[in-house]
């Protein structure tokens, strides 16, 4: 009985100790790192919300069911940390001799509610009643710190992805905005935009590794995602330097650097593979004949454009920095349809068994 006591205290302290560590993980290292019990919970309520969605026959039905996924999920690793806590506390209750396992529940469950309506009885059982209930508190509260953090970074995003819909349209995609942008004739004014978007790329880089619950947080309208809105903006830029023919400028580079980037750092985070150094002529997800069509259509709408084959070839070397990881992104998401974005995702990559372990990984 004396060693199964100590085996008790031991696995307790140990669950304390995996519990906080988690925690410190998901909510104040500002780096995204893996979280166990994070990712469990994550990858678990997935899997719940999976059966749920079923075959669900629309495209808007599955959206309305997904967009509870994320939130809930968090509130879901608030329960597990308390669960383990609680459990992990009524192992070093019993472990520490003199009180039966009903009253080390009792106890520990007194302590983590900060109701006291179980007493300890002496100096030591009332030191670790204390560091129960603060460690209760602290948990409540660093959920409860972050969630402002993480919905001002979904905010940012958003303002942006909605401001989309204006120069990209509903779904975006990359030639309806050098369409708009022609027609207005402010197609000398696109440098700005890249310059904005370089920025926005900037920020999902730093908060959707370092809050990677946000990458699941879907847009107020079911038609609208970060990951397509993504793509419509790269996929802008990469027509721009390959297909229209005028000079040359930074900006449209610098974005599209820092747009494939920000999404191999989250595809990272997910265990997404890519190559990081792909060749120009590496196959890509669009087709020639894809390209054609947009193609004819620059054309037909009066932007000057360069020639056809010299022109594929080019943004096919574009693309190719982030075809893999927009598509498997897209996937991931469960994002609505977009051109060239996510209508790609049933066709390309698919997660092994391990690599599904890797997509609730926080």
């Amino acid at each position: 009985m004396i060693a199964l006591r100590i085996l008790a205290l031991v696995v307790g302290v140990v669950m304390i100790a995996g519990t906080v560590g988690s925690a410190v993980r998901t909510v104040v290292l500002p780096r995204g790192v893996q979280a166990r019990i994070t990712r469990y919970v994550f990858l678990a309520m997935r899997m719940l919300f999976r059966l749920r969605m079923g075959r669900a026959p629309t495209y808007e039905k599955r959206d309305r069911i997904m967009a509870l996924y994320a939130p809930l999920s968090l509130l879901m690793v608030l329960v597990a940390w308390i669960t383990l806590t609680l459990t992990g506390y009524i192992g070093v209750f019993w472990g520490m001799g003199g009180r039966a396992l009903r009253e080390a529940f009792y106890l520990s469950g007194s302590a983590i509610v900060t109701l006291g309506f179980q007493h300890a009885g002496n100096l030591l059982g009332t030191a670790v009643v204390l560091t129960e209930a603060a460690l209760g508190l602290v948990l409540l509260a660093l959920l409860i710190t972050y969630l402002p953090s993480l919905y001002n970074a979904f905010s940012r995003r958003e303002a942006a992805v909605t401001s989309l819909e204006v120069r990209a349209g509903s779904p975006p995609s990359g030639v309806q905005m050098l369409e708009r942008f022609w027609i207005v004739d402010r197609l000398d004014k696109l440098d700005e935009l890249w310059v904005t978007w370089e920025q926005w790329f900037v920020d999902i880089e730093e908060s959707h590794t370092s809050f990677p619950a946000l990458v699941f947080f879907r847009s107020p309208q079911p038609d609208h995602s970060w990951v397509t809105a993504a793509g419509a903006v790269l996929d802008a830029a990469s027509l721009i330097l390959s297909s229209v023919d005028r000079p040359d400028t930074p900006e449209p580079q610098y974005m599209i650097r820092a747009g494939y980037l920000a999404l191999r750092r989250v595809a990272d985070f997910f265990g997404i593979p890519y190559d990081p150094d792909p060749p120009s002529d590496d196959p890509i997800t669009i087709a020639r004949d894809e390209f054609d069509e947009v193609y004819d259509r620059l054309a037909a709408a009066g932007i000057p454009v360069k020639e056809r084959n010299q022109a594929w070839k080019d943004f096919a070397g574009w693309r190719v920095n982030y075809d893999v990881v927009l598509v498997a992104l897209a996937g991931l998401t469960m994002a609505p349809y977009a051109m060239w974005s996510s209508d790609r995702s049933l066709s390309t990559w698919r997660p092994g068994f391990l690599q599904r372990l890797a997509l609730g990984r926080f």
